[in-house]
């Protein structure tokens, strides 16, 4: 042991099934309203046995320390219950009280599954992760990385690529966006990746021509052949003409909700049946 530990008046573990943050995290936080600079807090993960438990408490008897604990198995909780009581170690049971009232209220019995928060929280990271992707390579950027996407979405300007990645990026999903021209080339990167991964989006010409229009209005510009009607229809008709040749497959996006849009998209590209988990 350091010299350093051995001069803290007061000694903190913090025992856990999963990583422990969680229950590290609620202990500082109780601390943080102590005036103590005296203490030790030492974090004990993946805790799954009962000799890992039994071991554990020696150790804190010797430091004569405290332990805060969150343990899902009810069988684990009553081991370190009892291996307190016979070195005379105070605990704090974070999360059993909680499962227990739970357990009551919902009618159910918990899972005693060690480490669901850590994996909420993996999800989340991932999440953040998919989104930060999605705007990288929104309208057509970052070319070289797109072939990581598990999406990628065409269509002419105002489709609502953009809102259908970023609400399919929420869902966890890394989506890369690309605008569809008239004579001008798609990338070559488009084609060197998994052609299952793509999706065309197509709209009715009134519809985005009306759209176009008020766009131009909100960034007060003079309406052009952007919102005319016939190139409007020659757009909309190049898109589903390069869609068809390529035999990515369509969707209409006209008056349909973002989230009904989505769901037609993961359908196609990654199977309604998965999900990020």
């Amino acid at each position: 042991m350091s010299e350093d530990l051995k001069k803290a008046a007061y000694y903190i573990y913090v025992l856990s099934d999963s990583t422990g943050e969680t229950a590290e995290t609620v202990t500082l936080a109780a601390l943080s309203q102590f005036k103590k600079k005296d203490i030790i807090i030492s974090r004990i993960s993946h805790v799954r046995t009962d000799e890992h438990i039994r071991g554990t408490v020696k150790e804190v008897a010797e430091m004569r320390g405290l332990i805060v604990y969150t343990l899902v198995s009810d069988h684990l909780r009553r081991v370190l219950t009892e291996e307190a009581r016979k070195h005379q170690i105070p605990t704090i049971d974070i999360i059993g009280p909680l499962l227990e009232t739970f357990s009551v209220y919902l009618g159910k019995s918990p899972q005693s599954k060690p480490g669901l928060l850590h994996k909420i929280d993996e999800l989340y990271f991932r999440r953040i992760e998919a989104i930060d992707f999605t705007v990288k390579h929104d309208d057509g950027q970052n070319l070289r990385t797109m072939v990581e996407a598990d999406i990628v979405l065409l269509g002419v300007s105002r489709t609502t690529k953009t809102p259908l990645s970023i609400y399919l990026a929420k869902e966890g999903w890394r989506v890369a966006n690309i605008p569809v021209v008239m004579d001008i080339p798609l990338p070559q990167e488009l084609f060197s990746m998994d052609q299952r991964k793509i999706v065309g989006l197509i709209i009715d010409p009134e519809k985005l021509t009306t759209i176009r229009k008020a766009r131009l209005r909100h960034l007060g510009q003079e309406l052009s052949s952007y919102a005319d009607i016939e190139h409007v229809i020659q757009e909309v008709d190049y898109g589903k003409d390069l869609f068809r040749r390529n035999r990515w497959p369509l969707i209409n996006v006209t008056n349909r909700a973002v989230e009904e849009v989505a769901g037609d998209i993961l359908a196609l590209t990654v199977g309604k049946d998965r999900r990020v988990e």
